[in-house]
């Protein structure tokens, strides 16, 4: 009974680890797919080590080298930047810096290129 209190406590605290910030929006593959069908995006590869790339990427910058690619992002900070690496953690930690840096609308892809790959859609 002892313990109850605890178990407690540390469900919550691991609950709140894994929710999904405020700041980032995550997307289906086909939800994407869709999108890139009736607009022209900005998509980003943040993958480290590079991958095979989503056909109609604009930009490949390491998740962790955000910084060192501040020319290459779009000047107005309300421009959507959709995210993907291989599964998904490489594009939330992309997102993370990139709304430090003052991004405001900001997507990754659930799954990352696995779940695009899975969805049989087309990489370069």
């Amino acid at each position: 009974m002892k313990k109850i209190p605890y178990l407690i406590i540390a469900f919550i605290v691991t609950g709140c680890i894994f929710q999904k910030p405020d700041y980032l929006k995550v997307i289906t593959a086909a939800e994407l797919k869709q999108i890139m069908q009736n607009e022209d995006i900005f998509l980003v590869d943040v993958h480290t080590p590079e991958q095979q790339h989503i056909k109609g990427t604009d930009l490949f910058m390491p998740y962790n080298e955000i910084e060192n690619y501040q020319d290459q992002l779009p000047k107005d900070k309300n421009t959507a930047i959709y995210l993907y690496c291989e599964g998904g953690p490489m594009g939330n930690t992309a997102a993370k810096s990139l709304y430090e840096l003052g991004y405001r609308n900001l997507i990754n892809l659930e799954g990352g290129a696995k779940a695009w790959k899975k969805a049989a859609l087309d990489f370069e």
